[in-house]
């Protein structure tokens, strides 16, 4: 059976590439498969790819290749003097899209921006729980609903956002993935066919492209959106070829079966940038790599046991194989090209001597753990398993034992997020809009455990910084909270801190319009390539 699965993949994919000759096609290896299609109820970047990026449009957006917000499906708006009401003027007659299974009978309104955030808001909705095990944890993570006091529509063009504090953030916030903005009519039918999980698996919106069919684990099919309101992409499909294992990746890429892939073994780009029908983009990644221990259960509710595992470890040993130059040891839970990276604080030393000391004064012996493994590439961490096995040997020179675990990701994502998890997981983020809070609030504020605080760490110390600093537009003010946040981060020890990286996109020389983004997306709208 698994044969012929992949058989069929593979004439699939091959069926769609032959459409060349009389369209633009492009083909982009991704990483892994989505872990669904509605970007309000995940995290992954895998999964904004193929849905938030392609499918969706926000309210307002970032520039290609920036953190710069634009005007998106807002064609402008306003923010009152207090910092608490922001009134968006939409677009008139943006279209939703036409697809095989849903054809909308109206343009944008007020209406689908009101749906599309209440449902994340409000535990009422009957959209709150549609998907099994789903929850809005972006929304829930950087407490939108304590934020957001109301949503209204002031008419069918215009709606306002009123917060119960200034957030100064925000604006950016709403350019995120989760900011998508659905369609209420096709929601409403669902709901009414008793079909509602179908918004997670055939998706609709107003984005550049237009989903067309998805074959797990192997393909997933878009056409250029006709009626994109930026005008129709230069492409006129785009085809998702799910290829997990990096080295396949580079060789179907070199081979000419894609044009893009992401996240290439550190020991293979050297060779990619010798390929002469291949070009390489690079830049500095705004990310970080990190151990997340689960601080509700012993012996990891202990500092010391926490610092003592980040003193036993070697992470320039692990950056230096995993990366090969290509990324650096981390001290903070922000990367040192965003403001407010504090310079002062001090890293975990490397000590395994005092690593011991730290154990006997917490009085642990003989302790045995687990290290979560990622299955996948990320561009924060490239090797999650060579990263866990190089832990693992360096925690058994002070008497740890280490298994090391994984599950399939979308398994891996859920289920290190619970409260009760056993061990600690290797996870890592790229920041979504530029700003410290989206780092430091959304992945280890209080409001955040349970779902992007994998170290399911309260510290009201830290959380009032971080609460604080939200609350302020002067920039030196919010700097100087952050930089005391970190303090207080390095001194609890929540996460080992692992590494930065470099970020890699190689593809054919052929594609020309692509933007790298440092906010780790693939984006494909203004992308062109030549027959």
């Amino acid at each position: 059976m698994k044969k012929i699965s992949v058989l069929l993949a593979v004439t699939a994919l091959a069926s769609v590439m032959a459409t060349s000759a009389w369209s633009k096609t492009l083909v982009y290896c991704s990483e892994s498969s989505p872990e669904g299609f509605d970007p309000g109820i995940y995290t992954g970047g895998n999964t904004f790819d193929a849905s938030s990026r392609t499918v969706y449009s926000r309210l307002v957006e970032f520039k290609h290749g920036s953190t710069e917000v634009e005007p998106g499906l807002a064609e402008s708006w306003t923010i009152s003097p207090d910092g608490k009401e922001y009134t968006f003027k939409l677009r008139k007659g943006v279209k939703f899209q036409v697809t095989d299974f849903f054809s909308p009978t109206r343009d944008l309104t007020a209406d689908d921006v009101i749906f599309s955030f209440e449902r994340q808001l409000k535990e009422d909705s009957p959209w709150a729980k549609y998907v099994a095990g789903g929850s809005y944890e972006y929304a829930d993570g950087m407490g939108f609903p304590k934020l957001i006091k109301s949503i209204e529509k002031v008419d069918d063009l215009t709606v306002k956002f009123t917060l119960n504090r200034p957030e100064a953030p925000f604006l950016a916030d709403l350019a995120m993935d989760f900011g998508s903005i659905l369609s209420k009519e096709y929601a409403d039918k669902l709901q009414a066919d008793g079909k509602m999980a179908q918004m997670n698996q055939q998706p609709l919106g107003t984005g550049p492209f237009t989903f067309v069919a998805y074959q797990p684990d192997a393909v997933i099919r878009y056409k250029a959106n006709e009626t994109y309101f930026k005008g129709k992409e230069k492409i006129d499909d785009l085809v998702f070829a799910i290829t997990p294992d990096a080295s396949v990746r580079a060789q179907k890429l070199k081979s000419g079966e894609c044009n893009i892939m992401p996240y290439p073994n550190a020991a293979d780009i050297k060779d990619l940038k010798a390929d002469p029908n291949l070009k390489v983009l690079e830049q500095a990644g705004l990310n970080v790599s990190y151990l997340a221990y689960n601080t509700l259960v012993a012996p990891f509710d202990k500092v010391e046991v926490r610092k003592a595992i980040n003193m036993a470890v070697n992470k320039q040993a692990i950056v230096d194989a995993v990366f090969q130059g290509s990324g650096t040891v981390a001290t903070n839970p922000i990367p040192p090209t965003m403001w407010s990276y504090n310079k002062d604080v001090k890293d975990d030393a490397y000590s395994p001597d005092e690593a011991k000391k730290l154990l006997e004064k917490a009085g642990v012996k003989d302790l045995s753990m687990k290290i979560w493994a990622m299955p996948v590439s990320r561009p924060y961490m490239l090797n999650a398993r060579r990263a866990a096995e190089l832990m693992q040997a360096d925690l058994a020179k002070i008497g740890v034992k280490v298994e090391i675990v994984t599950y399939d990701w979308a398994q891996y994502l859920k289920l290190s997020s619970a409260k009760d998890r056993d061990g600690a997981a290797i996870l890592g983020w790229t920041g979504d809009n530029g700003d410290p809070d989206n780092f430091l609030d959304t992945l280890l504020g209080c409001d955040a455990v349970g779902g992007n605080n994998r170290a399911q760490w309260c510290n009201k110390e830290f959380d009032d910084l971080v609460k604080k600093a939200k609350q302020t537009a002067d920039v030196k003010e919010r700097t100087k909270l952050y930089e005391e946040a970190q303090v207080v981060f390095k001194k609890e020890a929540p996460w080992m801190t692992i590494n930065h990286s470099e970020e890699f996109i190689p593809m054919t020389k052929n594609v020309s319009g692509y933007v790298q983004d440092p906010v780790g997306v693939h984006r494909f709208d203004g992308v062109d390539i030549a027959e």
